[in-house]
């Protein structure tokens, strides 16, 4: 699938594309850090990138959970690491007043799979113009994805991509259907999985999200096998420490290893 985003490197290679980085901006010298060492890699295996960043964590579990550093504080960190490391960048928005505003500093708006049947939201991101990544709900199917790619083209914006972030199952786990994958690819967008996400344990008893990291690889592998055209990985130099998810980011140390062997796959299916 054709991937327009602006100023992405690595585009005519086979490769997939990968969105990563922290779940949160925490600071700006974490924030340059990571992306240094992804545009390192990706550079050296010639892999179109996008930094990954929330700008705000709005659906937090508690109230004295992370939330961010200051929206346009955050928003201001995003726009400098594109211009340092000539990345396009990509954060999540929440309400359809965030649109405008986040659209001034990052080139790709991402819906959260919550929220991924909000009419107006979805709306206001399309008519930036940027293009719009939405995350699947965990309660649909891939089929109902169809009418949130319809949302977007109605309003103008061709640009879309679908992110797969598994399916509830229980009340505290989370189950990957990979016929997800070529069936919202069926729709003519570019189709992600997001491998870490994924792995989430939701709902746990003392209010933080749980996660199984150890599999990443797993998860990654299949998608990559099934047809993805994308992945989705949150890294972080100190998952532990890290300010929102760290239960199930990937440790930045394993990430150029993890993308050697998902190339190998690559090449294997093509």
């Amino acid at each position: 699938m054709i991937l327009n985003v602006p100023n992405i490197k690595h585009a005519d290679s086979k490769n997939f594309f990968l969105m990563a980085g922290p779940c949160a901006i925490e600071g700006e010298d974490i924030a340059l850090r990571i992306a240094e060492k992804i545009v390192t890699i990706t550079d050296r295996l010639n892999i179109p990138y996008i930094f990954k960043g929330s700008y705000k964590k709005a659906n937090r579990s508690r109230i004295d959970s992370f939330t961010g550093i200051g929206d346009e504080k955050a928003l201001k960190i995003l726009a400098k690491i594109s211009k340092e490391f000539g990345v396009p960048t990509v954060t999540d928005i929440h309400e359809s007043s965030e649109a405008v505003m986040a659209a001034e500093y990052v080139d790709v708006l991402q819906i959260p799979a919550f929220l991924c049947r909000q009419t107006d939201l979805l709306i206001a991101a399309a008519k930036t113009g940027k293009t719009v990544n939405i995350k699947k709900g965990q309660f649909l199917s891939a089929s109902s994805m169809q009418f949130a790619v319809d949302k977007v083209k109605d309003s103008g914006n061709n640009n879309v991509i679908l992110t797969d972030r598994g399916n509830t199952f229980g009340y505290q786990d989370l189950i990957v259907d990979y016929r997800n994958i070529p069936e919202m690819r069926s729709f003519g967008v570019p189709v992600v999985m997001d491998c870490t996400h994924s792995l989430q344990q939701p709902n746990q008893s003392s209010g933080v999200t749980g996660g199984k990291p150890a599999l990443i690889e797993t998860i990654s592998k299949a998608a990559i096998a099934v047809g993805a055209d994308g992945l989705f990985i949150e890294t972080h130099p100190e998952p532990e420490n890290a300010k929102s998810d760290g239960a199930n980011m990937l440790h930045l140390t394993l990430l150029e290893q993890l993308l050697e062997k998902l190339i190998k796959v690559r090449q294997a299916v093509l």
